[in-house]
């Protein structure tokens, strides 16, 4: 399972919030509430996650073994 814990808390530490990945990164507010309901988003979505953060992958989710 993979988990986007990671991206929350790396949000929370730079003080970005839903709005900054809509604004900064064009992030649509249908991809935010996949990534709120765990569910699956393109590695595109992943890749500008990453610029808009500054941040590696494994700052934006994990792999949670079932």
């Amino acid at each position: 399972m993979i988990s986007y814990q990671p991206l929350w808390q790396t949000m929370h530490r730079q003080g970005a919030t839903t709005y900054t990945l809509q604004v900064k990164g064009g992030i649509s507010s249908s991809t935010i509430r996949r990534l709120k309901a765990g569910e699956s988003v393109s590695t595109n979505t992943l890749d500008a996650l990453c610029r808009i953060l500054d941040c590696s992958i494994s700052d934006i989710l994990e792999y949670l073994p079932e």
